[in-house]
């Protein structure tokens, strides 16, 4: 990973913790859990999936780290990077959960919940500002994107945040959101 890659996953790592942490700031219980339709995520359940997905993510990493790399498999060109930057946080494309990272209601208590979305957190971004390994010749496997280099994981990572952000921006802006008493 070069310094500039570093730098990006780390600022974007840093902005989408601090805007999610703004968006729940003294959000009250019936707010957290709020769902704006059938079938629709309430903000517990996007910080939930947003933890899921980290967490699940980051251990799939240091797993694949453990192997040898895979040079061959490598484009010089990182052809996927912009691809991922643009679709990423981009609401209008809707995707489906994988069911490994649904969220299940784990942290029904929001400080509890908050409290692990920090250390996983805290833990991504300390892997990403130390790791001296080659990241760009191990690869693992995306639903939408097909194979990614463990660089474009991280980049995925930091980018994954500011989606689920936009989408409880979206929540509150719910006609039907419950208001502060």
């Amino acid at each position: 990973m070069e310094q500039n890659e570093r730098q990006l996953v780390l600022d974007q790592l840093k902005a989408s913790r601090a805007r999610l942490l703004e968006l729940v700031e003294g959000l009250t219980a019936e707010q957290w859990t709020f769902h704006p339709g059938e079938g629709r995520w309430s903000i517990q359940d996007c910080l939930e999936h947003v933890v899921r997905v980290e967490s699940g993510t980051f251990k799939r990493i240091g797993k694949k780290l453990e192997e040898p790399p895979e040079p061959d498999k490598q484009d010089p060109a990182h052809a996927k990077d912009a691809l991922i930057a643009k679709s990423i946080p981009d609401r209008t494309i809707r995707r489906e959960a994988p069911a490994a990272v649904r969220p299940t209601g784990q942290w029904a208590d929001s400080s509890q919940l908050l409290a692990e979305f920090g250390k996983t957190r805290e833990s991504t971004i300390e892997f990403a500002a130390l790791t001296q390994s080659d990241l760009r010749s191990r690869f693992l496997p995306h639903g939408a994107f097909g194979e990614l280099d463990c660089y474009q994981w991280l980049l995925v990572l930091s980018l994954h945040g500011e989606r689920h952000a936009r989408q409880i921006a979206e929540i509150q802006a719910d006609p039907s959101f419950p208001a502060v008493k």
